[in-house]
């Protein structure tokens, strides 16, 4: 079984900072490509960051300049530190990563973090 955990969520005024910490356990062959999602009730899930293997990034606009993806393979985790929050950045964060164990096939497969919350709010 392979398992990921969000941590480092929280409530936070406007302007704050908050890191968040996704650390994936279990029978890890590798980790390729990882993200970070969010969503709000009401709203479908979306891309806000990912990281691929040889650390290459991508950002969605709304958090560009204002977030950094980064991950430590040999942890097996990935972070977002979060920077100059906004009220529209509250949401619930889900870490996703593609996984190769270590008695599967040669392929990774997706896995999803339960979700942390993030309050951004005076």
């Amino acid at each position: 079984q392979v398992r990921l955990v969000e941590s480092g969520g929280g409530l936070v005024q406007p302007g704050g900072s908050l890191r968040l910490s996704c650390a994936a356990s279990g029978s890890i062959f590798s980790l390729g490509a990882m993200g970070w999602y969010r969503q709000t009730p009401g709203k479908q899930r979306e891309l806000i960051a990912s990281i691929t293997s040889s650390d290459s990034t991508n950002y969605a606009d709304s958090v560009k300049g204002r977030f950094t993806i980064s991950r430590d393979n040999a942890k097996n985790t990935m972070y977002l530190q979060m920077n100059s929050l906004k009220p529209e950045d509250t949401a619930v964060y889900y870490c996703n990563a593609g996984v190769r164990t270590t008695t599967g096939p040669r392929l990774y497969n997706t896995y999803w973090g339960p979700g942390t919350q993030v309050t951004v709010s005076s």
